[in-house]
């Protein structure tokens, strides 16, 4: 049978049962159900709101200097009129999938959250400038500013988590998780959105870095490759479900470094102020300020034929 007969005979079933027929209405978006933002439309106001933050840096072309004011104000009000529809409708789909009461209010705390994120992006900006100068000053490779700006993972991922972040604070559904898989998927490096990072965080080369919900990592960390901040276990209710809410991560206090492929566990544990954690190491228990934790140097066989 060819494709276009099959087409014409066979393929109205499928469209039938696929578009008729769907056991589980949570994964139909459509306008009549949820009419939540695609996740292209999300991916569109990240790259808007980074554009913000780096003019001319993650678009096609240089602005003209002149026109920064006006590029300002343009991209301001319309990803913020974007970005608060999209917001709207993700708490209208909460209200809808917890069948709360109709408050009436989801447009307010939609533009109540985006209001807090505006607000906040000169801050962002001066965070990320710290960003941009610890990996500067903790690369040797590194050739610029403009270099890490344009090029590194970690810095891509770390500034998506600064604007993800805000709208977790403000308890937002859906977005802020779509914003971060946004960044994993284009670096490799998996943030939560929930998770607390201080000014001058700096991760290099980042592939496979996964950095759990409620973590804590204050002002000037380093950390490496592969390097895991998870949690320990998943404690659960009476029903046998995860209880969520507590913290289950790990802190990481200022000045901390985290070589390639280290694994940190658990929500009680603290790697002090200015601690080394070495390559590969496991760690379930916390390490005081200014330790230095390695695996025992193994000893390789050389064989020469």
């Amino acid at each position: 049978m060819k494709l276009k007969e099959w087409m014409d005979r066979l393929l109205p079933a499928i469209v039938d049962r696929l578009a008729g027929s769907i056991n589980c209405p949570v994964l139909v978006n459509t306008e009549k159900s949820f009419n939540l933002a695609g996740q292209k439309s999300v991916h569109a106001v990240v790259d808007d709101l980074l554009g913000i933050l780096f003019p001319g840096c993650h678009g096609t072309g240089p602005l003209p200097e002149k026109q920064l004011d006006d590029f300002y104000s343009v991209q301001l009000r319309a990803t913020a009129a974007r970005l608060a529809e999209q917001v709207d409708n993700a708490f209208r789909y909460q209200c809808t999938v917890e069948k709360c009461a109709d408050c009436a209010d989801c447009r307010a705390r939609a533009d109540e959250a985006v209001i807090f994120l505006m607000e906040q992006l000169p801050s962002i900006r001066e965070v990320l400038q710290r960003d941009i100068q610890a990996a500067y000053d903790g690369d040797p490779a590194a050739k610029s500013l403009m270099e890490i700006v344009m090029s590194y993972p970690g810095l891509q991922a770390i500034a998506v988590h600064r604007l993800a972040h805000p709208l977790y604070e403000k308890q937002v559904p859906l977005i802020p998780r779509v914003m971060s898989e946004l960044a994993h998927s284009r670096t490799g490096i998996d943030i939560h959105p929930g998770a607390k990072i201080g000014a001058g965080f700096f991760i290099d080369h980042g592939t496979g870095v996964v950095i759990g919900e409620t973590c804590v990592i204050g002002e000037n960390v380093k950390i490496y490759q592969g390097v895991t901040l998870g949690a320990l276990s998943f404690p659960k209710d009476e029903h046998g479900n995860p209880i969520k809410g507590i913290k289950r991560h790990p802190e990481v206090r200022d000045n901390a470094t985290i070589y390639a492929g280290a694994t940190i566990l658990g929500g009680e544990t603290v790697v002090g102020e200015g601690a080394v954690i070495g390559g590969n190491v496991w760690l379930t228990h916390s390490v005081p300020a200014k330790a230095k934790v390695y695996n025992r140097q193994p000893k390789p066989e050389i064989k020469v034929d």
